[in-house]
């Protein structure tokens, strides 16, 4: 737990009657929810419907992001979706295949070898072509949007605290280079500074070997104490488990591989129906959660003060999926407006399947609660 979260705790316990009812949502549900939205954007290239995603999320994150250094990131990604749009953009002018009559500038050509047959560098720049660059950037920036939003609500340090126990020593480490690294920096800075008061050289050669030292043997004493409480914890310790337990396990989980391939393949596949796709891709995560539950019993652990999965989660896991498969459901059934044309450019509709399960979408922000650290009510 986080020092954010524990003062957050701390002041409910102290003071309970305006954080009675507030408490933690479990991080897991947020990301499905997220994951949710992000399908959603992946099946459609309607602005309006891209930037209703996007209005979604930002109204869930400011109505239940906490006062913590995540619940800040979520403008961040915002920001680096704008630059990916700018980007597509400006790929699509130099190296994409004109679309459309439109022509609004002319750029000089680039002659290139037979190596490189089929791309062209300059040339006409039609408004079709910029406006199929700016959806496909646009596109990207929701889904960006959405993985933004989900690190906004969900507290890095809880989500890896209930990873399945398969995924046991991945976490740990994620862990401890979450932790580590920002340390690192704060080291090094107080050992400039120390340096700096006592008039020694910060810059060049000389100031990196002088502040090499005292940063490494910070590092290493860490280290040294991570070790000693990792083992006084009982970290590594293995259950027994038959050989025939352990080849179940890993069958299962290769064949969740393989069908996933499989199954993205089929969704890449022009000549194979999205239904097959989305089936395999459904056995693949089936076959994935027996794989991992039986894998994650070789790592026996217990949870202190595991975080709840109620009602609001059930909610919020739910209406990230409804809209997901209401896009999914329109993109097969080629309702009119999940595609926006380009060549010639139409104004974009919106399906009302689309809109109404982004309306469902919204729920998060009214029906789970407040983290305990928003003491505005």
């Amino acid at each position: 737990m986080s020092a954010t979260e524990a003062g957050a705790c701390a002041a409910a316990s102290t003071d309970p009657g305006p954080l009675r009812n507030l408490r933690w949502v479990h991080p897991g549900a947020w990301w499905v929810w997220a994951l949710g939205l992000a399908v959603a954007a992946s099946r459609t290239t309607n602005p309006l419907l891209l930037g209703l995603i996007v209005a979604v999320a930002a109204v869930v994150v400011s109505a239940r992001r906490p006062h913590a250094p995540w619940g800040r990131t979520f403008s961040a990604f915002l920001v680096l979706g704008a630059i990916i749009i700018v980007i597509r953009v400006m790929f699509q002018i130099l190296l994409g295949v004109p679309i459309g009559s439109t022509v609004l500038f002319v750029l000089p050509t680039m002659d290139l070898p037979d190596v490189f047959a089929g791309i062209r560098v300059g040339g006409e720049v039609t408004g079709e072509e910029i406006l199929a660059g700016a959806y496909d950037g646009l596109r990207l920036a929701t889904i960006l949007a959405c993985v933004g939003a989900a690190n906004s609500l969900a507290s890095p340090a809880r989500l890896l605290a209930s990873v399945p126990g398969a995924l046991y020593e991945a976490g740990v480490a994620v862990v401890i280079a979450v932790t580590f690294a920002p340390q690192l920096i704060t080291d090094l800075r107080r050992v400039r500074a120390a340096r700096r008061l006592r008039g020694r050289p910060v810059r060049g050669l000389r100031g990196i070997a002088g502040s090499a030292i005292p940063v490494l043997e910070g590092a290493l004493e860490r280290s040294v104490h991570l070790a000693a409480a990792m083992d006084s914890r009982g970290y590594g310790r293995i259950a027994n488990r038959t050989t025939r337990q352990r080849r179940v396990a890993a069958t299962a989980l290769l064949g969740s591989l393989a069908l996933g391939l499989i199954g993205v393949y089929a969704m890449l596949d022009a000549s194979a129906t999205t239904i097959v796709g989305v089936i395999l891709l459904a056995s693949a995560a089936a076959v994935a959660i027996v794989g991992v539950r039986m894998a994650g019993a070789r790592s026996p652990r217990s949870r202190y003060r595991p975080d709840p999965w109620g009602g609001p989660e059930w909610i919020t896991a739910a209406s990230g999926l409804i809209a997901a498969a209401a896009f999914i459901a329109a993109a097969i059934w080629m309702v009119p407006g999940m595609t926006t044309p380009v060549d010639p450019a139409q104004w974009p509709r919106l399906p009302l399947l689309a809109v109404a399960s982004l309306a469902i979408a919204l729920l998060p922000a009214w029906v789970t609660p407040q983290p305990p650290d928003r003491r505005s009510l």
